[in-house]
């Protein structure tokens, strides 16, 4: 077992966890952390945390200190530097003609580096641009290519249900989607309708995905027949998220349509049951007879079998 505390360094980023260093730690509090990029500030998302060993990934970086009123206004002071290196650089950009959309800058708290995260279509050969702006700011440069769903998280907006997107609300990884979800979930497959603000599909897929599964395990297949309280029917239609079926019923000349809850209805026998010819049937089965030779043309002669040990003999040459 170890001690930890988790720090979130962006909002609805992801938790890492560090070594409190016998500092007393609390929710909300911000901390000044030691970190692979150096020296960053973040916000203390938990106490201090007793976790296995098997869940913790080593070394843990320290906690240094809780922030004070001065790493307070030196972070402050970055984030408007952060601004101003933002119009820079989108300057020089057009300066080098670069086919690449700048989409957020970050000063490290110590300064020691700036970072700007971009998107483009392919390979972009930023190495004049990197050397410009090092002549600018005094301090070493890096440039990151990222994805467009990590460019919606950073830059956030209104999603489809009208509310804040949540990549940057509160989703702090990015779980894969795929089509078959939106398949399974009876949605619409029109790209406009299943797309986030980033064209891809939309992270919500993911919410309802293990209630489809777990449900369609439980309902029968569309074309199926089924028992139901007023008889048997075909299965028409299926309703995961309410746990309903339609059933196609016959009522006198006539077919309805009604639906019941799975529960209400049952799998006929003969769908789990597989029936199994007695083996009377097997024998009192005609044999069919052999078919005659026609006339004028001779029966065909059987091969003799060759008998083990010995090797055909050649056949004559013509």
């Amino acid at each position: 077992m170890a001690m930890v505390v988790k720090v979130r360094f962006k909002r609805a980023g992801k938790f890492y966890d560090f070594d409190p260093n016998g500092a007393e730690l609390h929710t909300g509090m911000k901390v000044i952390t030691e970190t692979v990029r150096g020296i960053e500030m973040g916000d203390c998302m938990s106490g201090v945390l007793e976790i296995p060993d098997e869940r913790i990934t080593y070394p843990l970086k320290p906690i240094l200190r809780v922030a004070t009123e001065e790493d307070i206004e030196t972070q402050a002071r970055n984030e408007r530097r952060e601004k101003e290196a933002f119009a820079i650089a989108e300057e020089r950009i057009a300066e080098h003609k670069l086919e690449m959309k700048l989409v957020d800058v970050e000063y490290a708290f110590d300064h020691s580096k700036i970072t700007f995260y971009f998107t483009a279509n392919g390979r972009v050969d930023f190495r004049t641009l990197v050397k410009n702006l090092a002549a600018i700011f005094k301090t070493r440069i890096e440039l990151r290519q990222i994805g467009v769903r990590d460019e919606a998280k950073m830059l956030g907006g209104i999603g489809p249900c009208g509310r804040p997107i949540c990549c940057q609300s509160f989703l702090g990884e990015l779980t894969p989607v795929t089509i078959k979800m939106a398949k399974e979930q009876n949605l619409s497959l029109n790209p406009t309708k299943i797309s986030g603000l980033c064209d891809k599909l939309m992270c919500c897929l993911k919410y309802e995905q293990d209630h489809y599964e777990a449900t369609r395990k439980r309902l029968p297949r569309t074309g199926k027949e089924i028992l139901t309280p007023d008889g048997p029917g075909t299965v028409s239609a299926v309703n995961a998220l309410s746990e309903t079926v339609r059933v196609r019923i016959a009522v006198g000349d006539t077919f309805e349509l009604r639906q019941y809850s799975i529960d209400e209805c049952q799998r006929p026998a003969a769908d789990t049951v597989q029936a199994v010819k007695p083996e009377t049937e097997k024998a009192d089965k005609p044999r069919r007879a052999p078919k005659e030779p026609r006339e004028g043309r001779p029966a065909p002669r059987k091969k003799p079998a060759e008998q083990p040990g010995e090797e055909a003999a050649p056949e004559p040459e013509a």
